[in-house]
């Protein structure tokens, strides 16, 4: 080695030391001035709101501040249709009615409303998740946060669930251009139905999902799902019950997540962390506090792996800007205040003007035998399929998916998948 070479790679390891403990944080002033229509509950302003409380508390000095540069449909079209693509962006108010047909199609209606700059904020959202994938692989940061993400219920050819473009999906397909295996954390309490079906017969991620049980919106994730072909035991869902506190949710995570981080060995994570599973949610029944659901966050930072933190559902303003500034708290690894700082966003908060709100009341209504029950069939599935630590071969993640060829006819997927599991079969 020469010493202008030895120079160089004195130089760069001070460069890399530093960008594991780095943390992208991607923001757009305009995601807020996007709206849904009256009624309906989600409101992009919770992310301005958030971002507000961000820089007032001051945490933007331990972060890489950062505007998305705007993807192109083409970058859209790894996951999704170009008729869908194609149709988001051309679509407005004003000529949606010539277009009934396509509306009911792909799923745009009431709870997925054409409105104004539709397609700009989509564009902004998914270009935050990815860009965020990209510094991941580029080991310019250890974190990249996009709170304007999450849409995990977005399908190919379909908008679901608030969401229109699963920027969830992307992610973790841009993240695997570099890193043989992903972990996919959703926390949401509704079901990643999308990003579960994206990879369901794929042993190259593993999605672990938190959320309510029974007959509720999308309908997915029980228990005995757990993928197929090559992707069978690679689906991990833990349906939990109304009322789920603190304690009992991260006894569940922390064991669940454990074990399946130590069979499956991931080089990178990806988190959907939907505030909607945080108590006295609008369209919620658990009863997590902003403290619990960070603590998911910090065991997860604490396997220093590359990981990227997205946003999620969360319909009550101030305690989804709570969590997620919380959260972003977590990420830099800073202790901040209860007290609110004074900000422009400062009298949402009213009366407490605390950071941390209250939980209520509500009944724990999930026993230990049931819990029991569930831990004991994620750990046999882990244990029978999940081999520990074996060489995967790296694959190039071409610009559209292969066509399916490894889903055992044996098995199913889940109906509201099957589409998007046959789409993104890999080998």
């Amino acid at each position: 080695m020469t010493a202008a070479q030895a120079q160089a790679a004195q130089t760069q390891k001070p460069a890399a030391e530093e960008a594991k403990h780095r943390v992208s944080y991607f923001y757009d002033s305009e995601i807020g001035n996007y709206h849904f229509g009256q009624g309906h509950p989600l409101k992009p302003h919770r992310v301005r709101m958030t971002h507000n409380l961000v820089v007032n508390y001051g945490l933007y000095k331990k972060l890489d501040v950062l505007r998305p540069r705007l993807l192109s449909n083409t970058a859209m079209t790894r996951f999704h249709s170009d008729e869908y693509i194609d149709f988001l962006k051309y679509v407005t108010p004003d000529n949606m009615s010539d277009h009934k047909e396509k509306l009911q199609r792909f799923g745009l209606g009431e709870a997925n409303p054409i409105f104004d700059g539709l397609f700009e904020y989509v564009q902004l959202y998914t270009s935050g998740s990815i860009a965020g994938a990209q510094r991941l692989n580029n080991k310019m940061c250890n974190t990249a946060i996009n709170w304007s993400g999450g849409m995990h219920n977005a399908k190919p050819s379909e908008a679901s669930g608030f969401g229109y473009v699963n920027d969830c999906v992307l992610s973790i397909l841009e993240l695997l251009k570099n890193h043989d295996r992903v972990l996919y954390v959703d926390l949401d309490i509704y079901h990643g139905d999308a990003v579960e079906a994206a990879f369901y017969n794929n042993k190259r991620v593993m999605t672990v999902d938190f959320h309510k049980d029974g007959n509720i919106f999308p309908g997915t994730g029980d228990v005995d799902d757990i993928g197929v072909g090559e992707g069978k035991g690679y689906a991990v869902n833990v349906p939990l019950k109304e009322g789920i506190d603190d304690k009992t949710y991260l006894s569940m995570f922390k064991t669940i997540v454990g074990k399946a981080m130590a069979l499956f060995q991931p080089n990178a994570i990806v988190v959907c962390s939907g505030a909607n599973s945080l108590s006295k949610e609008r369209l919620g029944c658990f009863n997590l506090s902003t403290k619990g659901h960070g603590e998911c966050i910090r065991v997860l930072r604490d396997a220093n792996l590359p990981t990227l933190l997205l946003g999620g559902g969360g319909t009550n303003l101030c305690n989804t800007a709570r969590c997620w500034t919380y959260e972003t708290a977590v990420a830099v690894g800073e202790d901040i205040k209860d007290d609110m700082p004074f900000s422009e966003v400062y009298d949402y908060f009213a009366p407490t003007f605390k950071l941390h709100d209250s939980v209520s009341n509500m009944e724990n209504l999930n026993a230990k035998s049931y819990l029991d029950e569930i831990n004991s069939k994620i750990f046999d599935n882990l244990q029978s399929y999940v081999a520990t630590a074996v060489p995967i071969e790296k694959m190039q993640v071409e610009e559209s998916l292969p066509a399916p060829d490894k889903v055992a006819k044996s098995d199913t997927v889940p109906s509201s998948g099957a589409k998007a599991a046959a789409s993104a079969a890999q080998s």
